[in-house]
């Protein structure tokens, strides 16, 4: 019960549960993932915060991962302790500090043991205008969580295991239930980007496609049109990161429905339905997110649009005008004799250093398993004809040069590039 005074009888080895007032949920976690935690680094600083009579505890994500039994690549910790404080304690200790453009907004990281560790002042946001906010410091433990956007990221676990949720994360995160921290349209007007972050981690979290909250949905929908004030390198991350996720194809195509993709720099007319397709033959080979993406755009106009807005990089534009261009036209051969070969001679003829890269996404857009088994296997044969050994036979002219390598490279080709230097050179006749 929440709300209310009352702990829980039963001990399952691993938890305590209790729940207390101010709807406080408090469990112990003593879990290996948890334990594999305390490095010399942590311990040296876990003392100095306790010597200091600062509370520190783990923040964010990273309970999520140590409550889903993984353990988190990321560790940020919070304090009681304002930034100034933590540079006194910091100095007088001789803990070297780095990076200090976190400061402002209460962040100081700490080196020690040749570890990182970032730690964040509590704090309450005092404005905020959608894509940034002015912050206040505080010791109060669950305003900073009521400032946070989902259940699942607003816990808190103290370094001797126990957990601290205001807002039923940890039950959402049992039920697989993504929701926002109080009211979804306050959070969401905050900082608009926390509706993208919302479909990362339904894509991270939840079990079924489609269980979402209507009034949650709704919440998006009516604030929509913020998402045009957020940077397109913001929104690009979180839309790779839903792209890499689970119920992919399925989150893309609310994001049409909700009315959001114009202001992403998604095509009006996106092709969810070749989307959903692809999704469906390539989820199991991890697709690279421009791959999936790439199934919503109808021309190479599109990728240009896209990048226009969300600066991808040039390796992720190069790579969706090649399947905007190649994905209906490079095909399996269907005499059955070598059904890979058209993609093999693609890249024997392209010379470019991803082209076997990139044939490989092409064979997950088209759902050709077999066939990318086998080109991954493949090790792209060298040519082994040059113009020097020409000009050892005496051909001098450049341009005659350069048709008879072409020509050699068409035999060698059709040989399935098994005939070597002397077979090719030997069937090369002058004029």
């Amino acid at each position: 019960m929440w709300g209310r005074i009352f702990v829980h009888p039963v001990l399952t080895g691993r938890v305590r549960f209790t729940w207390s007032c101010r709807s406080l949920f408090t469990m112990q976690l003593k879990t290996k993932e948890f334990q594999s935690l305390f490095t010399d680094g942590l311990n040296g600083i876990a003392e100095l915060f306790e010597k200091n009579q600062f509370e520190l505890r783990i923040a964010g994500g990273a309970v999520r991962d140590l409550l889903s039994g993984k353990r988190p690549d990321d560790v940020d910790f919070a304090t009681t302790a304002t930034p100034d404080e933590m540079k006194s304690m910091f100095q007088a200790a001789g803990v070297r500090m780095i990076n200090n453009k976190g400061e402002r907004h209460g962040t100081i990281t700490a080196r020690l043991h040749n570890e990182n560790f970032e730690v964040t002042t509590l704090r309450v946001d005092v404005q905020t205008d959608g894509r940034h906010a002015e912050v206040e410091f505080t010791t109060d433990w669950q305003k900073d969580a009521e400032r946070r956007d989902l259940t699942i990221n607003s816990m808190f676990l103290g370094l001797d295991g126990t957990l601290y949720d205001y807002f039923r994360g940890y039950e959402d995160l049992q039920n697989r239930k993504v929701r926002f921290v109080g009211s979804a349209a306050q959070r969401i007007q905050e900082d608009y980007l926390r509706i993208l972050r919302y479909f990362r981690f339904y894509g991270r979290v939840a079990d079924q496609p489609g269980d979402h909250e209507p009034e949650t949905l709704q919440a998006i929908q009516e604030n929509a049109r913020g998402l045009a004030a957020i940077s397109g390198e913001r929104i690009w991350v979180e839309l790779k990161k839903t792209l890499t996720g689970n119920h992919a194809a399925h989150l893309l195509e609310v994001i049409y429905d909700l009315g959001l993709a114009q202001y992403m720099g998604l095509p009006a007319g996106g092709n969810v339905e070749e989307l959903k397709r692809v999704w469906q033959q390539a989820q199991d080979w991890s697709p690279k997110p421009m791959t999936l993406l790439s199934a919503l755009l109808r021309c190479s106009e599109d990728v240009d649009r896209l990048d226009l807005r969300l600066k991808i990089s040039k390796e992720e534009k190069n790579l969706g005008l090649f399947l905007v261009k190649h994905r209906r036209d490079l095909l399996k051969s269907e005499d059955g004799s070598d059904s890979l070969r058209p993609y093999t001679d693609f890249i024997i003829d392209s010379r470019e250093p991803d082209a076997h890269s990139k044939v490989c996404e092409l064979l997950k857009y088209q759902g050709e398993d077999r066939l990318l088994v086998e080109l991954k296997s493949w090790s792209i044969p060298r040519f082994p004809v040059s113009g020097h050994d020409l000009r050892k036979m005496g051909i001098t002219s450049g341009k005659e040069i350069g048709i008879i390598l072409q020509q050699l490279r068409d035999v060698w080709k059709k040989s399935r590039y098994q005939m070597d230097k002397d077979e090719l050179l030997s069937s090369v006749t002058r004029s």
